[in-house]
């Protein structure tokens, strides 16, 4: 056995059992009694092998004769030469010149194959598009699209074309049972997911949801800007190489903002519903059922989408511009700084609701 070797053009190997070629361009000039195993950019076989051919390259070219058989995956394949038994194929061009034959079969699949010489027997293939001007021994069995282009008499045997199966439309019936499984799935998914928030963090839902009572339009205004001006900063900060570390913790709190604003928009609904004492939980509760199926509803879920982002991503950047820890609130006789903390709103219920 040959130990594995590479050059740029042309390979000398010692002439008997397997040959191990990688390189660049391999051309294998000299006859190989055994086995060839190629691979490359170029691979070329323009000596006789007593063997099997198995190579893997960007342009495989077989000049030489082949006793064995041929396996073969490349861009563009071109058979020119005679291979005693079969061959299997996959690349994007297939080529078989009116020089080359197969003494067996031909098995592969590629965009496009021409045969222009001879198969012995079978040829077995997944094409775009194939052309047969050559002869084929046996049965000509090819999945495609587009039908062959096949000269008359060159195939023996019988010509079969597997079309596939258009994808078929679902009913209006399917499409309705889908729509209503996401819907259920959705339902109790998040649901939970806005249970176990107004559980877990009910002041810091209301102290956001309070930037969306008085002015909500200034939230969304606020949300509208941040979204188109925060991805243009993460890409700036993207394309430096020191400001990437920063952009992505820039990118992952973005994300983390962005997902909770379904939770607040789910406590924010559920505020406007109930102004009363009720728990946080079936504030969240309720107001996540409706916000699910609103954006379930074809349309409609765009604008309640866009409006949820929007008003939650402004709400949040508001609430943290209220706690910015440079701010400096002036004293007032006769408050303590708790009070004066909770006089900005912060934690104060709103005339909505007394939670």
């Amino acid at each position: 056995m040959s130990s594995p070797q590479s050059a740029p053009f042309a390979v000398v190997n010692d002439g008997t059992g397997p040959q191990f070629y990688s390189g660049l361009n391999i051309d294998v000039q000299d006859d190989v009694s055994g086995d060839v195993y190629a691979s490359g950019q170029s691979v070329t076989i323009s000596g006789n092998v007593t063997g099997d051919v198995i190579a893997a390259a960007q342009t495989i070219t077989i000049t030489g004769n082949v006793d064995g058989n041929v396996r073969l995956a490349g861009q563009d394949v071109t058979i020119s030469g005679d291979v005693a038994r079969s061959g299997t194929i996959f690349g994007a061009t297939v080529t078989i010149t009116d020089a080359g034959s197969f003494g067996d079969d031909l098995v592969g699949a590629a965009g496009d194959i021409a045969i222009s010489g001879a198969i012995g027997r079978d040829v077995e293939v997944g094409v775009g598009n194939l052309t047969i001007s050559g002869t084929v021994g046996g049965n000509l069995t090819y999945n495609s699209d587009e039908e062959a282009s096949i000269s008359a008499d060159a195939v023996s045997g019988t010509v079969e074309r597997i079309a596939p199966e258009p994808e078929q439309e679902p009913s209006a019936g399917e499409k309705f049972v889908g729509w209503l499984l996401g819907l259920l799935y959705a339902l109790v998914a998040l649901s939970l997911i806005t249970v176990l928030a107004g559980w877990l963090f009910p002041r810091l839902l209301h102290r956001v949801t309070d930037r969306l009572l008085p002015r909500p339009w200034h939230a969304l205004l606020v949300g509208f800007v941040a979204s188109i001006a925060v991805p243009l900063v993460v890409l700036l900060l993207l394309a430096t190489v020191i400001g990437a570390p920063l952009a992505l913790s820039v990118l992952l709190v973005w994300i983390t903002l962005t997902l909770a604003t379904f939770v607040l928009g789910a406590y924010f609904i559920g505020r406007l519903i109930f102004r009363g004492n009720q728990h946080p939980v079936i504030k969240a509760l309720i107001g996540g059922l409706i916000l699910i199926v609103a954006l379930h509803i074809p349309w409609l879920n765009i604008v309640v989408w866009l409006a949820m982002v929007f008003l939650g991503l402004g709400a949040q950047l508001l609430a943290i511009y209220d706690r910015r820890p440079w701010r400096r609130v002036p004293p007032a006789s006769g408050l303590s700084g708790v009070e004066q903390r909770r006089g900005d709103g912060g934690g104060q219920p709103s005339a909505f609701d007394s939670h």
